[in-house]
């Protein structure tokens, strides 16, 4: 979606930021985590998020793949259409307005199983 040169500085910060936490960020974990009912509720909450996102996408052509504690969804769209994972991920994105990863992006290259995966 961004030329080349950009993406690959977006990719060295990225890769630094999502395993970190700054301060301002602790703090604010640590004030949360002081009342257990905020994290005592969060299985039944993802269920839920799950289990909705679930009923929407059993209407749709792709077969959902077993899900368990997790919030990601993945699904195999072999009946949609024959593209690479990445390609359909991005047309869905421009086209579509709906983002999703493509799985092949955790393989070794020429990888493709033809499936997304979706955040709920």
């Amino acid at each position: 979606m961004a030329p080349a040169f950009l993406m690959n500085e977006f990719r060295k910060i990225h890769q630094f930021l999502v395993f970190s936490v700054n301060a301002p960020i602790q703090y604010a974990i640590a004030e949360y985590l002081k009342n257990e009912n905020n994290y005592l509720s969060l299985p039944e909450f993802f269920q839920q998020k799950r289990d909705y996102f679930r009923k929407g996408l059993e209407q749709t052509r792709f077969e959902l793949l077993p899900c368990f504690g997790s919030y990601f969804q993945s699904v195999m769209y072999n009946n949609i259409t024959d593209e690479k994972d990445d390609e359909f991920s991005l047309r869905l994105t421009k086209e579509i307005g709906v983002a999703s990863i493509p799985t092949s992006a955790f393989y070794t290259r020429d990888t493709d199983h033809h499936v997304l995966r979706f955040c709920f």
